[in-house]
């Protein structure tokens, strides 16, 4: 069935709100240059994780995310205020990340707003998922866990392992490649004692896949199992270009685990040639088709695989419109793996209430 899209522009699909539909938000922060691609990317996950029910996305931005004047119009023409979102019934959101600019979370020009998603999302959402930059200010907000800064951008495909059985990633390969691109991390130690679930981990990229429920279940990725096969070489192709104009001081590493020898070493003669005259402007010759030419996408099925789980939870939640324990004011509700709708529990749970 169709995935329908109510944006400002085209206003509200509300009365296609029908018993078998599930409604999900999506606050896209990225940057400018990446809005359009990280919309489309989402968009196609959920529409792919929903082929037998009816889907509404409703598209939300933040006004104090570092934006150009005409993505600013653009977005005001397509996406809903977050101030909209306080009043909109949703079943799901996805929060997106973005570009770190302050060294502090709390210092960037939308933590007001991002903190109050967080504590919106954990009270009216079944379920969110926080990616990135979203899920490192999520923690920060919530339980005050400290993201910490690499020397070097994490940047490339890395195999991450199953660290615990949970219905989100049962029946997954093991190992998973995702690809991770982001400058800070989260340390293991300080979730898992603050009761965060560690889904799944790489050796080299540190916590990967994380989940806790309280009120809300919230799903977290460090990483962007979202990413088309080409994200990261237009990643490396951006910095590439911001280290010849003069705004980083390092030409950036190529992606780890992503590029094949033929490109890999494309790859390195170009940067040798960028390095050693930096005056040419030498991105006219950046070899963007030769590098496409062998990509691949290992962590498409296993991206599909989460947002059709992720889908059928929200669909059950829906269906099963079970009574929620009476909650007195100023108290958060805690709830457990049983408390999830019977369709989504382990089959040797579901006779335990």
């Amino acid at each position: 069935m169709p995935l329908f899209t109510d944006s400002a522009r085209f206003g509200s699909v509300v009365e296609l709100n029908a018993g078998n539909s599930i409604t999900i938000g999506l606050i896209n922060n990225m940057p400018d240059a990446a809005v359009e691609a990280t919309e489309r990317q989402f968009t196609d996950l959920i529409r792919a994780a929903t082929p037998n029910s009816l889907a509404i996305l409703k598209l939300f931005s933040i006004p104090e995310m570092p934006r150009s004047a005409a993505t600013r119009r653009e977005l005001t023409d397509r996406y809903h205020d977050i101030s909209e979102l306080w009043d909109t019934p949703l079943d799901g959101l996805i929060v997106t990340g973005t570009e770190p600019r302050a060294k502090n979370l709390r210092d960037e020009p939308y933590w007001q707003s991002l903190a109050k998603v967080v504590d919106w999302a954990r009270d009216n959402t079944a379920s969110t998922i926080w990616s990135c930059l979203a899920a490192h200010a999520a923690v920060l907000h919530a339980d005050g866990i400290e993201r910490r800064e690499f020397k070097e951008k994490l940047f490339g495909v890395f195999d991450c392992n199953h660290t615990a059985e949970h219905p989100m990633t049962e029946h997954f390969p093991d190992p998973l490649w995702v690809p991770h691109s982001r400058y800070n991390d989260l340390p293991e130690q300080a979730l898992t004692s603050c009761g965060y679930k560690i889904l799944t981990r790489s050796a080299v990229a540190g916590v990967d896949t994380f989940a806790k429920q309280d009120g809300s279940f919230f799903l977290f990725f460090q990483g962007h199992p979202e990413y088309d096969a080409d994200t990261l070489l237009r990643e490396y192709r951006r910095d590439a270009a911001r280290f010849l104009a003069g705004e980083r001081l390092k030409y950036p590493a190529v992606p780890v685990g992503y590029f094949n020898d033929k490109a890999s070493a494309l790859a390195d003669a170009f940067r040798a040639r960028a390095i050693a005259d930096r005056s040419a402007d030498p991105m006219a010759d950046f070899p963007k088709s030769a590098l496409e030419a062998g990509l691949q996408c290992p962590w498409r099925p296993a991206a599909l695989g989460v947002y059709e789980k992720w889908v059928a939870f929200l669909t059950a939640c829906k269906t099963e419109r079970r009574p929620m324990p009476v909650q007195s004011e100023g108290t958060r509700l805690r709830r457990t793996w049983r408390d999830w709708p019977a369709a989504m529990r382990p089959a040797a749970d579901r006779s335990v209430r």
